[in-house]
């Protein structure tokens, strides 16, 4: 697929696969690391990419992955499968800890059933075999040795073992006192030689202790002797431990037996493990790039948008320098990217980048790019990169250039990405820059997809007059006489080799030299793109401000939508207070109507009396509507000084009695501030005020000083010390009041005394049918002092 095969070299594609590699855990994660290929099946490439942005995205929102131990199970799997083989302690307590962690994975993922479908299907139908682990435990113990008790034989030699050897040890203790009572020992302790617990007895005295001599010192002035009385208790432990070892070999042989019929199982496991870590690399290599997942395309075509090096990346996040993204698109119609620019510029880095991150995406690699791009799938991927010149093959730097033109002419179809950089050059411009178009052009009528970089016009030219091809330029700027990074399609760009060579310093009469010496249609077309460079970069700026200015628009477009939305709904909040104002100015009216009708009645209709009810009613209804009409009388006579009103004037609004301070004037409209909350009000709704001099309280509405008895009040009325005559009134306005606005009951405080006034009230109380009852205030709390009236 890759020609030639050191093209993945310099695309970078083998130091992606080294990074990767040193994410894993396990050498299977390293090893399936090193078989990664680019491929050319959608449905792999799709399940690849799906499965490795899951888990980055497990890996930077969910709980930590239990992927503690990752020991490789196959190479034990297939050792257990020989007939009469055993595993090891220590082999079985790594298949030990592998289980537990393949067992943890999957009950991980069965827990979040349904949350990444991909990564499930690596494990889909494996069981959770929990007799393997069960089996292991019985014999292996947490550090990894077979359990004294995995079988009643194993305890008994230890047992027998650790009684012999105590009985050993107080045998030569006994024997190595008697002997430093005597005098016979050297200076030190017990020690080991052989194996064997020894005393350090002097060369003049070892014929007084009787044993065998397994070792003298360097001077040969101390032997080291096995007393007689402890040898065959030596070899008493010595024949136990062979009895042990024979022991454990027979527990491990039988556990690898009843292992053996569960090894597909056991491979199944080290698959799953070694796919785990090997996704779990790529997840953690994307995080490290910002890498994302493109959407993926049959057809042979490239879109990438803030595409970047992963590489350059890597590199310049110690350096704290960010990478110029790249946005390019290869497509059907638009189907080899002909790249000119300036040296240094970055061309041959946009080329790589394009290769490196077709080759990444199709070997199921997240690539670092908005998730915006989008990415085809192709055959063959040809490149011609740096110098591959031979001694071996007898081949010059332009042959080898050649001989890759050729095999790409005869083998490229329109599922073939080519990459070629420096197209035609090692050899004499005059020849090399027609054999380059002819190339092109072949390679053009072939439907090749491709990216090419060159300095040659001829091929600049050409591409500006074929269909398919498409001219590029690596921006610069002209002013700083440095590269951009940018690529911009349309247009070819210079080579800028004149300004660049200045900038260096090389002498003006070089320059001038060389100018004379170049072609006057060559200066020509050279001025002609450093022109259009210029003018590219201006409408690019003026794009920009544009897009700004179309950015600021949409915002105070949004604002005024915002705005709107909250007029509305202000409108709507009004209209809702005045209505429910106007239900209370009917329930009161109402309610003096009805006392009116009552007080006449009482009086059996008396003229006089009749008279003065009237009267009294007609004062209220004035008074309700009296300031209504004062304040549109007020309005009239301050129309001539609402024109005057000014940004930061304190208003008061008309129909709702609030205070508000201007912030906007509009023609007749203006914007006020309640607070927090903004309304819009004509200049004839409003009144300016002077906001230094607080409002009197006799210039309050009628209904703000009702919302301020409703909020104050409190159904409690203390009538000590008046007379009845007076308490009675004082309780009947209270009573009225409770009743009026739904409290459950009135607490009467009028003492306890002789008992006078609290008899008048309660027979007074009794005559209102709203009263159910009355009681009693705790005695702690008043007694009888205190009564509470309760309503229906």
């Amino acid at each position: 697929m890759i020609y030639p095969d050191n093209a993945v070299d310099k695309l970078g594609f083998t130091d992606i696969k080294e990074l990767i590699k040193s994410k894993c855990l396990s050498e299977p994660g390293k090893e399936m690391v090193a078989k990664i290929q680019p491929q050319t099946r959608f449905d792999q490439i799709d399940k690849f990419l799906r499965q490795a942005y899951e888990f980055k995205e497990l890996l930077l929102n969910d709980a930590p992955l239990p992927v503690d131990h990752l020991y490789p199970i196959k190479p034990l799997a297939e050792k257990a499968r020989v007939m009469g083989a055993f595993l090891a302690e220590e082999e079985f307590f790594s298949i030990l800890l592998s289980l537990k962690t393949v067992f943890a994975i999957i009950r991980y993922f069965n827990e979040r059933d349904g949350q990444y479908p991909n990564l499930e299907a690596l494990f889909e139908h494996l069981p959770i075999e929990k007799q393997l682990v069960t089996a292991i435990e019985q014999v292996i113990d947490a550090k990894g040795k077979v359990k004294p008790n995995a079988s009643p034989l194993l305890a008994e030699i230890i047992a027998g073992i650790a009684k012999t050897e105590q009985e050993a040890r107080k045998r030569i203790d006994q024997v190595f006192r008697t002997a430093q009572q005597n005098g016979w020992t050297a200076d030190g302790n017990l020690t080991i030689r052989d194996g064997r617990l020894c005393i350090p007895v002097l060369a003049e005295n070892k014929r007084k202790v009787k044993g065998w001599i397994h070792d003298e010192s360097a001077t040969g002035q101390t032997a080291y002797i096995e007393p007689e009385e402890v040898f065959h208790l030596n070899n008493k432990v010595r024949d136990l431990e062979f009895d042990k070892r024979r022991e454990i070999i027979r527990i491990l042989t039988a556990l690898t037996d009843e292992l053996r019929p569960h090894i597909p199982l056991l491979l199944d496991y080290h698959n799953l493990l070694s796919k785990v870590d090997f996704v779990r690399a790529k997840a953690l290599f994307a995080i490290d790039i910002d890498a994302d997942m493109p959407e993926l395309s049959k057809e042979a075509s490239i879109s990438l948008v803030n595409a970047r090096h992963p590489l350059l990346l890597l590199n310049f996040k110690d350096s704290g320098h960010a990478v110029v993204p790249l946005n390019i698109a290869i497509d059907k119609e638009q189907r080899i990217i002909v790249v000119s620019g300036p040296n240094a510029g970055g061309k041959s880095v946009c080329m790589k980048t394009v290769g490196l991150l077709q080759l990444m995406a199709q070997a199921g690699l997240l690539i670092p790019a908005d998730a915006t791009s989008k990415i085809g799938i192709f055959r063959q991927v040809f490149a011609d990169i740096g110098d591959d010149q031979s001694i071996e093959s007898d081949l010059s730097t332009y042959s080898a250039h050649l001989s890759k033109m050729k095999h790409f002419s005869e083998h490229a179809d329109a599922k073939t990405l080519v990459l070629i950089d420096e197209f035609g050059t090692g050899t004499d411009p005059l020849f090399g820059g027609p054999i380059a178009e002819a190339v092109l052009d072949v390679l053009n009528r072939k439907q090749v997809r491709g990216v090419v970089t060159t300095h040659y016009s001829n091929l600049k030219v050409f591409a500006s007059n074929t269909e398919g091809l498409e001219n590029a330029s690596m921006l610069f700027d002209n002013a700083a006489m440095r590269p951009l990074y940018i690529l911009q399609t349309g247009k070819p760009g210079s080579s800028y080799a004149f300004e660049i060579a200045q900038k260096i310093g090389l002498g003006q009469d070089i320059l001038h030299v060389a100018k004379q010496k170049i072609g006057a249609q060559q200066k020509r077309v050279d001025t002609l793109l450093v022109d259009l460079e210029r003018e590219k970069k201006t409408i690019h700026e003026a794009q920009v401000a544009i897009a700004q200015k179309e950015k600021k628009l949409a915002q105070l477009q949004e604002e005024n939508e915002r705005l709107q939305a909250y007029l509305e709904e202000n409108k709507r909040s009004i209209l809702n207070k005045a209505k429910e104002q106007a239900s209370d100015i009917i329930r009161n009216a109402n309610r003096l109507v009805e006392n009116t009708i009552a007080g006449i009645k009482e009086s059996q209709a008396d003229k006089e009396k009749t008279r003065a009810l009237r009267k009294q009613l007609g004062a209220e209804l004035d008074r309700h509507t009296a300031e209504p009409k004062k304040a549109q009388h007020a309005v009239k006579q301050n129309q001539a000084e609402t024109v005057d009103i000014q940004v930061g004037d304190w208003v008061k609004i008309v129909s709702t009695g609030n205070e508000a301070q201007v912030i906007s004037v509009a023609k007749n409209n203006l914007v006020l501030a309640l607070g927090e909350l903004r309304t819009v009000q004509k200049r004839g709704d409003v009144v300016r005020i002077n906001k230094k001099t607080p409002q009197s309280r006799g210039r309050q509405s009628h209904q703000a000083r009702l919302m301020d008895e409703v909020s104050n009040f409190r159904p409690e009325v203390d009538v000590r010390g008046m007379r009845t005559e007076a308490a009675l009134y004082e309780i009947e306005k209270y009573l009225d009041r409770a009743v009026m606005m739904g409290f459950p009951s009135l607490k009467i405080v009028h003492g306890k005394g002789d008992g006078i006034l609290r008899k008048f009230i309660r027979d007074y109380l009794r005559k209102y049918s709203e009263i159910t009852r009355m009681e009693d205030e705790h005695p702690d709390r008043g007694g009888e002092g205190i009564t509470y009236a309760y309503f229906e």
